[in-house]
């Protein structure tokens, strides 16, 4: 099978996707075509849509020295957002698990170096947002 079917059948990959779609065409109706992971994606999409000043807000006041999410390329920032949104709400999904699994999703959509830095701060905001965990 081909490595990158398998890696876009990732229901992250899929939540970025469907969020990249609703903010650049904000009119258009978000679909949820019959998956395993149909829930999971909507709960995570709708929840991020819901909740995006509360996200900015979270990144903001934990991470204002490390990042300025006006200059922040917008795939990078969607990633960030979903991830966030993971880590406040999806508590039952370890913290290392949701930032593995934005990391391998974000492979698809940015370079190298973005990755490392989306790691650094999604290590350091998880911290923050998980204690304990």
């Amino acid at each position: 099978m081909n490595p990158k079917k398998i890696k876009n059948s990732s229901p992250r990959i899929k939540v970025i996707q469907k969020l990249y779609n609703s903010l650049m065409n904000p009119e258009a109706e978000i679909e949820y075509p019959k998956s395993q992971y149909k829930k999971f994606i909507k709960d995570v999409v709708k929840g991020t849509l819901e909740r995006l000043d509360l996200i900015e807000y979270t990144i903001n006041s934990h991470l204002s020295g490390d990042i300025n999410l006006s200059k922040t390329d917008k795939l990078l920032k969607i990633i960030l957002f979903a991830a966030i949104f993971e880590l406040m709400f999806k508590h039952n999904t370890p913290k290392n698990v949701i930032i593995n699994e934005y990391l391998l999703a974000s492979e698809y959509f940015l370079e190298k170096i973005q990755i490392g830095y989306l790691n650094a701060i999604l290590d350091k905001l998880s911290k923050e947002l998980r204690i304990g965990d």
